[in-house]
């Protein structure tokens, strides 16, 4: 119980102390979070507010050239020389020098411009001046700038003064230029037709250039979008006009079809919107930060995309020192919360021990209780009181419905007499162990209630479930040897199981549990780990049993004659009969052996004064002390080896004594003629066949053999010692008759007695007697 406690601290402890780092953790995480999505969003709109600036400042440059372009424009039509070459079919050549200089002059004076055209539909010439390729008077037919008279013919479908992006060639052999052209004519007339026209080609360069420059060093890159969603300039993009000399076959680049460039999406995404923003989105595959401006007074809008890994790199810095300041006070914030979490453990682990305890007493009081109501009812002394016990029942937490089906099953524990020694005082909680899992194992198809019955057993209630669903003996069998291998693999020991069949009624109770209770002693005969079906015991209840004298005779005789193995096997015949019986006969059957035995031995004692381990009397144990037939049979059979070997030492030490007898008499009396094995046999008061039997098997020779020669050594003797006569000396040894004296002595010496004593004087005695 203390390691539990101790257990149950430290996870009280460990949960303390996880909560408040916990909680520590997030308050970072999150707070470290926020912050990121603050400094980035910041980011952001400042990196957007710098590209907005700068894209405005563009935007007023374009608008400004442009205003420049129409003002220059206005002047040419205002000036006298340059208005001769305008509405004059032919004007002299005075005009047209004149003319030539003062756009030579307006060139000059303006650097952006590359050239500026002079066209009058009534001429055969366009005057050209330029910065490169052609200058001065040329016919339709000599012009390299074949774009120039499609943007003519198209006049209609660009507004005045408005920038219109195109590449036109200015001589064989040189790069295309690229220029925004600013077209200004007169077209007043029912006809609508043109009446004249100044173009001002200004260079692409000077609007990319400061397109460009802007933020060069942060690595965007910014572009025009005009008012139909076409990219008209950008960084390394140039307005795209048609070929020069008329090898465009398409429409004119410099026309509103032109080819659209960049990430068509994109730009319907920033046509959409009308006012000044920006967003973040992939653009060529790259997470970019795409600003835009609104439509200036050309309908322009101006877009700078620039990497987010750009626009975020100082924040990410910052996220890095953050993630160190926050791994700082993580830290520290761990060492606090070992801190804190040691203070605030001690007055709750102190009341969380208490609380423990205060559980376990009253879940200990509860298990006590139930246990000894139950026990009670099984045993009969409770009162069985319907509402009284329903009360007492439903106080105790015990479900248990008495009023359906149900059935009880013993559970006796094998060997328990060494299992209980082995356990010593955790006996209890091993039979708690089997008690939980039998409910586990039933508590799935059966209501289940288990008792702690004291001693090796332990009786299981099973009852139908509230849903009404009854399981059948098959089920309850196989649930029954489920327990039995979860016993033994889990507890490493076996028990027996008795049941009974089902009953409805709470008055039952105690007789069902007699019924198990007396059917589990036939594991007697089954064995260890048996399952037991009391209603199949029950029926030999009808049987009558005789006692089979017959075999109890035969069981007598070969005790007392020394055949043990005759012995033992009826009484095995006697024993096993008993199995098919109920059990009484077999308490009556060894109750009857033992009062037999007992007169064996007693007939042991008297006639041969044997003693045996069992004092006076056999005195078995109750029946009931015994687990298997085998232990009674162990008894019994050591009783029988045990008079086998008394009977043998006997025997052994009585022939013995007989031999020494028959040599003593046979010693004293050979002088008695009437010496014999009839005279021995009357002198012993036995039979002469069985002394002269017993007496051959032990030397090895007739008891006449041994009288003869002891005769004639004691003939020998008086021969070579004393001067009796031979008839005195046949008289002496017990022969009557000095004839058959003289054969028997001539038949043992190999010569007659006279010759005997005649050598023996001569000093052959010594080699006769050898």
């Amino acid at each position: 119980m203390l390691p539990k406690m101790k257990e149950d601290s430290r996870k009280l402890y460990t949960k303390l102390l996880l909560g408040i780092v916990l909680c520590t953790v997030l308050t970072l995480v999150i707070s470290s979070t926020i912050l990121f999505f603050i400094f980035n969003r910041i980011a952001l709109n400042q990196v957007y507010q710098s590209d907005l600036g700068n894209l405005t400042q563009t935007s007023r440059e374009v608008v400004n050239m442009t205003e420049s372009a129409q003002s220059l424009t206005f002047q040419l039509y205002r000036n006298s020389s340059v208005a001769k070459l305008l509405f004059y079919a032919e004007p002299t050549i005075y005009d047209q020098v004149a003319a030539m200089g003062e756009l030579q002059n307006y060139l000059n004076s303006m650097p952006y411009i590359e050239s500026i055209y002079v066209y009058n539909p009534n001429s055969a010439y366009f005057y050209i001046s330029s910065n490169s390729g052609q200058n001065g008077m040329l016919a339709r037919g000599e012009l390299n700038d074949k774009d120039i008279l499609r943007l003519l013919d198209r006049f209609r479908d660009y507004k005045p003064f408005s920038p219109i992006p195109r590449t036109y060639r200015t001589a064989e052999g040189e790069a295309d230029k690229e220029v925004y052209t600013y077209l200004c004519y007169d077209a007043i007339g029912t006809n609508n037709e043109l009446n004249s026209a100044v173009i001002v080609n200004i260079s692409s360069s000077w609007i990319n250039k400061d397109i460009g420059n802007h933020q060069a060093d942060k690595g965007g890159n910014s572009f025009i979008i005009d008012s139909e969603g076409t990219v008209v300039s950008g960084e390394g993009i140039g307005p795209r006009g048609g070929a020069a000399n008329g090898e465009n076959n398409g429409e004119s680049s410099g026309g509103k079809s032109r080819e659209k460039s960049g990430d068509d999406e994109l730009i319907r995404t920033i046509a959409a919107k009308e006012e000044a923003g920006y967003f973040v989105r992939k653009v060529n595959g790259v997470r970019s930060l795409v600003s835009y401006t609104k439509p200036d007074p050309l309908e322009w809008r101006y877009v700078r995309v620039t990497p987010y890994s750009l626009v975020t790199e100082k924040v990410n810095s910052m996220r890095e020192l953050t993630i160190l300041i926050a791994l700082g006070i993580l830290v520290v914030g761990l060492f606090g919360s070992w801190l804190l979490s040691r203070r605030l453990y001690e007055p709750i682990g102190q009341m969380a021990s208490r609380m423990r305890k205060l559980e376990n007493d009253k879940r200990n009081n509860l298990f006590t209780l139930r246990q000894q109501l139950l026990r009670s009812l099984v045993l009969g002394v409770e009162a069985l009181n319907p509402k009284t016990l329903r009360g007492k029942m439903a106080e105790l937490g015990i479900e248990f419905n008495f009023q359906q089906d149900y059935r009880v099953a013993l559970l006796r524990i094998d060997r328990f007499k060494e299992f209980a020694e082995e356990k010593g005082s955790d006996l209890r909680v091993y039979k708690y162990a089997i008690m939980n899992i039998a409910t586990e194992l039933c508590m799935q198809s059966f209501q289940t209630e288990t008792i702690d019955m004291d001693g090796d057993s332990l009786l299981l209630l099973l009852g139908t479930k509230p849903t009404g669903e009854q399981g059948d003996e098959e089920l309850l069998r196989s649930i029954l040897l489920q327990i039995q291998r979860a016993v033994r693999e889990h507890l490493k020991t076996e028990i027996s199981v008795t049941y009974s069949g089902p009953d409805h009624q709470a008055l039952h109770l105690h007789a069902m549990y007699r019924q198990v209770r007396d059917a589990s002693m036939h594991r007697l005969f089954i064995g260890h780990c048996s399952m037991i079906r009391a209603q199949d015991i029950t029926l030999l209840q009808a049987k009558n049993y005789v006692f089979p004298a017959e075999k109890e005779k035969k069981l007598v005789e070969a005790l007392l004659s020394g055949r043990t193995a005759d012995a033992k096997q009826a009484y095995a015949q006697i024993v096993g009969e008993t199995a098919s019986y109920p059990f009484h006969v077999a308490q009556s059957a060894l109750s009857h052996l033992t009062m037999t035995l007992n007169g064996v031995l007693h007939t042991l004692r008297r006639n041969h004064s044997l003693e045996f381990q069992y004092g006076s009397d056999l005195t078995m144990p109750p029946i009931e002390q015994f687990e298997t037939i085998a232990e009674i049979d162990a008894i019994f059979y050591g009783l029988f080896d045990e008079i086998h070997a008394k009977l043998a030492e006997k025997r052994s030490m009585k022939h013995e004594d007989l031999i020494r007898r028959i040599n003593e008499l046979i010693q004293l009396h050979y002088a008695n003629p009437n010496l014999s094995l009839n005279w021995l046999a009357d002198e012993l008061d036995l039979s002469p066949s069985y002394v002269g039997r017993v007496y051959k098997q032990i030397t090895m020779k007739a008891p006449v053999d041994v009288i003869a020669s002891v005769r004639m050594e004691k003939a020998l003797e008086l021969l070579s010692q004393t001067h009796r006569s031979i008839a005195e000396i046949a008289e002496l040894t017990g022969f009557t008759n000095s004839s058959y004296f003289y054969r028997m002595f001539k038949k043992h010496f190999g010569q007659t007695p006279t010759d005997f004593r005649r050598n023996a004087a001569g000093g052959g005695a010594e080699s006769m007697e050898a």
